[in-house]
């Protein structure tokens, strides 16, 4: 008495193709809850001894991206981007 024997695949639907998520876009921008896409400001990597603590601190702020064509870009490099969020 043998194992039944079962082919992988057989009733499976096609796959779909699943879009790819453009990981140093993700990495930079986020998605607030209201929907709006939030960067970080530059100038915070190194040579900090040279800056007063005001210019630090407002360096750390997330600033919203601002142009819509900037923005349709973002959401077309991490499409998964406002799904995902945690």
């Amino acid at each position: 008495m043998g194992k039944k024997s079962k082919k992988k695949g057989k009733n499976k639907k096609p796959a779909k193709y699943k879009m790819k998520t453009h990981k140093a876009t993700s990495k930079r921008f986020k998605m607030t809850g209201s929907g709006k896409i939030v960067r970080t400001k530059g100038s915070q990597g190194h040579l900090k001894r040279r800056k007063s603590k005001r210019a630090k601190r407002a360096a750390n702020e997330m600033v919203p991206v601002a142009e819509q064509k900037n923005q349709k870009t973002i959401k077309r490099l991490a499409p998964y981007m406002d799904k995902n969020k945690k």
